[in-house]
């Protein structure tokens, strides 16, 4: 069948029949190769000589800085972050002594002159933090590094622990971006879920952080929780309307409670069937675009003013371990407890246990536990998966020249399974060109794993979240 090619990279369209047969499990490929190809083998040493070569490259090429901070007051039983429940903010203050001396360690070996442009405060949930750890917290990052006027300095809010003066603290301090967590209004849902959040708390702090100058706002919605239904969400979504906030999350609930303690407390017999739940993706979908909103990818959507839409439609859209990013030349720092960063070829994740962490940091050492040194065709398929994800394209011609290859030869093995989605309508296949359709887009990441030669060689894809 030939489909033809659309030239606009924010194009959607909702085809459930396609939904349903290609609904299955895989990567979110927030990196390729994926975390769990990581292994322990790759130590500090190797982390510590990427980091050279990326001095001896050019060390003026931006930072973007990751803080995990892991603690939260309450469990949510969706929730599949590595955390640390406890009602005890002063268990912050030993995480911060540690995260001082990692801080320290990693700001001598990029040195000041490397401009931090991009900042992120994620958990775990940030506002647990009170007001004067926090104030610890950037001025231990602002002397250890060179962070740039204008950088742009993001945060995850959970409303329920907010301090009365929170948001203007950080706001003095730059940020001009937030994500909230909702996942859903209805209490009943909520309940279930064991995160209960008013509507009006919500609102009370968007309406402060618009006042304070925030001019970016995103809501984190999840579809498939138990007891919700699509009237439910329908209501969620009408309120969320009001609120426009310049982005959306809209997560698809993965329950796997094999892997995540806190699922195990969710009623299976409330879940929604696969059906209702597909009922509730195109609800949602049909909603936001007809409310305005742009499919950016990969369950975001925003609106077309934002810099993640003009990114997509200008062909500069990046992604990263925190999602979509508009800023694709830095290397990414991961301070704290199990965060990940990149530095060029390679990845490196710190340890997810806390006693670990403590351990490897009072020794002295960074506390990097695992990563990844990517060889030549790990960089090829990364960049390929990046446009594919990114901007819903290929074009073969410049990719050949600049990874000297012959397209369709390096990728003989994939083609087949390419042309197969082409038949299906996911993706338009040219001489030229590899386009991911309109009516492919909710399903790029089924493209995307043509590309994953881990995927193939070992099939162990049944350890992933489903695509939908």
């Amino acid at each position: 069948m030939q489909i033809p090619f659309n030239d606009d990279p924010t194009a959607l369209e909702f085809d459930p029949e396609l939904v349903r047969r290609h609904d299955g499990p895989g990567p979110r490929y927030t990196s390729y190769p994926t975390a769990d190809r990581f292994v322990e083998e790759f130590d500090e040493a190797r982390y510590r000589c990427a980091v050279d070569a990326r001095r001896m490259a050019g060390a003026g090429r931006p930072l973007s800085l990751y803080v995990h901070l892991p603690f939260c007051g309450t469990a949510c039983y969706y929730c599949a972050c590595n955390k640390i429940v406890t009602e005890d903010r002063g268990q912050a203050d030993a995480y911060l002594d540690a995260l001082e001396q990692e801080i320290v360690m990693q700001a001598r070996l990029f040195g000041r002159e490397a401009p931090v442009t991009q900042l992120h405060l994620g958990g775990g949930t940030p506002t647990f933090l009170t007001d004067a750890q926090l104030e610890r917290l950037m001025r231990m990052l602002t002397v250890a590094f060179s962070i740039a006027p204008d950088a742009e300095r993001s945060v995850e809010i959970d409303p329920r622990q907010l301090g009365e003066h929170t948001l203007a603290l950080l706001a003095g301090h730059g940020f001009k971006r937030m994500s909230i967590g909702v996942q859903d209004l209805d209490p009943a849902v909520q309940a279930a879920i064991n995160r209960v959040q008013p509507a009006g708390q919500t609102a009370a702090v968007l309406d402060a952080g618009r006042a304070l100058g925030y001019r970016s706002i995103n809501l984190d919605l999840i579809y498939g929780l138990p007891l919700q239904t699509p009237d439910s969400l329908a209501v969620t979504l009408e309120q969320v309307k009001a609120w426009r906030p310049a982005r959306i999350a809209l997560y698809s609930y993965a329950h796997l409670p094999e892997r995540f303690k806190p699922q195990r407390r969710i009623d299976a017999t409330a879940m929604p069937s696969a059906e209702t739940k597909l009922a509730m993706l195109r609800l949602a979908v049909e909603t936001l675009l007809a409310a305005g909103y742009l499919y950016i990818g990969m369950d975001h959507f925003a609106l077309p003013d934002d810099e993640l839409a003009v990114a997509l439609r200008q062909g500069r859209l990046h992604r990263n371990f925190q999602g979509y990013s508009t800023q694709a030349e830095c290397d990414l720092v991961g301070l704290g407890v199990s965060a990940i960063g990149k530095v060029g070829g390679v990845y490196a994740q710190n340890h997810r246990v806390l006693d670990d962490y403590y351990d490897a940091v009072g020794q002295g050492r960074l506390p990097i536990a695992r990563g990844l040194a990517l060889g030549a065709d790990d960089l090829l398929r990364r960049a390929v998966i990046q446009a594919l994800l990114c901007q819903s394209e290929l074009v073969i011609e410049p990719f050949e020249t600049s990874w000297m290859i012959d397209f369709r030869s390096y990728f003989v093995a994939e083609w087949p399974q390419l042309e197969a989605l082409a038949q299906d309508g996911l993706v338009a296949l040219g001489p030229d060109r590899i386009r991911v359709t309109a009516r492919g887009r909710l399903l790029a990441r089924v493209v995307a794993m043509c590309f994953d030669r881990y995927l193939r060689e070992t099939r162990m894809a049944a350890r992933y979240s489903r695509v939908i």
